[in-house]
Formats: C-alpha cells, sequence, structure tokens
C-alpha cells in the first residue's frame, strides 16, 4: 500500500490525477489545497488552507505519506499587473515548492515527483527536438521559477533519501482543456475560417489521459528515481495537421486557407502578437527516448484518440 499526497488537485492536470489514483491504489490518497472547488471521490483526504509558501507547515498533510506528486503552481497569467512578476513566482513555485520538499524529506517520504514545465527546455525548437538532459533555457518567469525549484530539488535529492522525479510536459490537452486548445476545437467544430492551411511546424502534445499514465508509472518506477523526462503523445503535427484532426473528429471538412507563413508571421508581429504567432507558427519538439527506453512506457492513447475523447467530452457539455 503507498500512501499518496496530491497538490494541485483543483487543476486540470491534479484533478485527473486525484481520479484515476483514488479507482486504482489502495492506500492512502490525500489532497492538499487552499479551498475545495470540485467535488472529489470519498476515499480522498482533504487537507484544506495550504498553500504554497516559505512558511507553511505541512507537518499533518505529510504524515504517512510515502510519495507526493506536486502539481500545484502559480501559473501563467494572461495579464500579469505584478511589478516584478518573475519574483512573484519564485516566492511560490520556487521558495513555496523547496519548503515544501525540504518538509517532505524530513517526513520520510520516499518520492518526490515534480511536474515541471517545457519552458524550462526553451521556447521554439529549430533543427532537433528537445531532451531531457539538454542545458535549460527557461523563456518566461513561469519557466525560470520552475527551472530553480527543480535545481533546488536535485540538491536536496543529493543530500536526503527522498528521490526526486521531474516531469516536464509541453502542451497538455484533454476534455475541458484550459487555454487556446479548447478554443480551437470550437473554432474548428462551427467551421469558422481559419488561414492556417499551409503552417509546415512542428509541435508536441501530450493528452490529459497519457501524461497521468506516465506520472502513474513513475509513482514506483524505480528506473525513474532522480530523473527528469519529457512527455508527449510521440506523434508532431504540424499547425495545419492538427487543425485538420480536429476537423476529423468532429466528422467536419476544415475551413483552412492557404496563406503563407511569412505573411501570417508579418501581420502578428503589426499586430502586436508574436507569442501567439510563436504558438501557432513555431515547432516545439520533444524527443521522449528516455522516458520510453527508461520507463518502458508508450502513451497508451494516440492523438485521434486523445482528440476524439476530447471532442466528445466538449460536444456533451455544450462547450
Amino acid at each position: 500500500m503507498t500512501n499518496i499526497l496530491i497538490t494541485g488537485a483543483n487543476g486540470f492536470v491534479g484533478s485527473a490525477l486525484v481520479l484515476k489514483l483514488a479507482a486504482i491504489e489502495t492506500g492512502v490518497i490525500r489532497i492538499a489545497i487552499r479551498k475545495p472547488t470540485r467535488i472529489f471521490p470519498n476515499k480522498v483526504e482533504i487537507f484544506e488552507d495550504l498553500e504554497l509558501s516559505d512558511n507553511t507547515d505541512w507537518t499533518d498533510a505529510l504524515k504517512n505519506i510515502d510519495i507526493v506528486i506536486h502539481c500545484a503552481a502559480r501559473a501563467h497569467l494572461l495579464k500579469d499587473n505584478a511589478n516584478d512578476p518573475l519574483a512573484e513566482f519564485r516566492k511560490v513555485n520556487t521558495v513555496g515548492t523547496l519548503n515544501f520538499a525540504q518538509q517532505a524529506a524530513l517526513a520520510g517520504v520516499k518520492r518526490f515527483i515534480f511536474i515541471s514545465s517545457l519552458g524550462v527546455n526553451g521556447a521554439e525548437t529549430f533543427s532537433k527536438p528537445f531532451l531531457a538532459d539538454d542545458s535549460p533555457h527557461p523563456h518566461s518567469p513561469y519557466a525560470q521559477s520552475k527551472f530553480e525549484a527543480e535545481s533546488g530539488l536535485i540538491d536536496l535529492s543529493r543530500t536526503t533519501k527522498m528521490s526526486v522525479v521531474i516531469v516536464r510536459p509541453p502542451l497538455v490537452y484533454g476534455p475541458k482543456a484550459p487555454g487556446n486548445f479548447g478554443v480551437l476545437m470550437r473554432v474548428v467544430n462551427r467551421r469558422i475560417p481559419l488561414p492556417f492551411g499551409r503552417v509546415t511546424n512542428k509541435r508536441s502534445f501530450v493528452f490529459l489521459d497519457n501524461l497521468i499514465d506516465l506520472i502513474s508509472i513513475c509513482i514506483t518506477h524505480p528506473n525513474a528515481a532522480n530523473q527528469i523526462f519529457l512527455v508527449s503523445d510521440d506523434e508532431d503535427l504540424s499547425t495545419t495537421q492538427l487543425l485538420e484532426k480536429m476537423g476529423n473528429v468532429f466528422n467536419k471538412s476544415t475551413m483552412l486557407l492557404p496563406i503563407p507563413m511569412f505573411f501570417l508571421n508579418t501581420a502578428a508581429k503589426l499586430a502586436g502578437k508574436t507569442k501567439v504567432a510563436q504558438q501557432l507558427l513555431g515547432s516545439l519538439q520533444v524527443d521522449i527516448e528516455k522516458t520510453k527506453s527508461l520507463l518502458g512506457w508508450s502513451p497508451p492513447f494516440s492523438v485521434d484518440e486523445g482528440l476524439r475523447k476530447t471532442a466528445d467530452i466538449s460536444t456533451e457539455s455544450g462547450q
């Protein structure tokens, strides 16, 4: 029996992880949150009023816990009004995480699984995909705070008996996914014309259930200890290909106008939307051979299956 503590259980990844582990694990499933915003299975133990800070006392939440899965974070904000965004991200994602992890090690936790970000590797790939062991190039205050947390956790693993596992996902999609992915699916479903018929980039994505499956493997797999893993669906797509696949799951032809990428990039720069253009037109690929070989893992769901499950739920809920 393995006793597991999950943070960030109100979030997109954390909530799905709780549901899966509550269904398959025989040990304690405990969550640490500020306030519950969801309904959790009856077997889940809930510890409230806990937030990531430099002085939070995690003693009660960590009692008799074997594995921590740390999903909680101060996430990207569309409009960050902080005078010093990096300082605000560090308070939560770096200092808060390391305070939590240090207490976990003292409490006898055997493994600390940290859900980080592909942004630690960088914002864009060009001639080759990112590897898990590439030199980090965090491209934003959020990614920098995650990288600093990673570094502190690795140091902690060297001085304590607690092993650390770091997982860096790219864009995660699935039913009710936050952000632009859900917006694109709704646009495709409504057959709204889009100017992305000639985009030749390559991007990696990960279906939520694939990510949850990998995290589940990392709980007990001996080869996961003190490793950094990248994760994806193992099928890279251009924006054009992604939109076409979205259309296929809705059984609708896509309205993709064949506008050259040069004109799209130029228009984005003039409109001050270079970040959006990078996400839609730039490449961001990951190589998951290390993950597959060390853990004997492969994504249980294909991109087509992931999109179909996402579309089915979105249609049912009227999104």
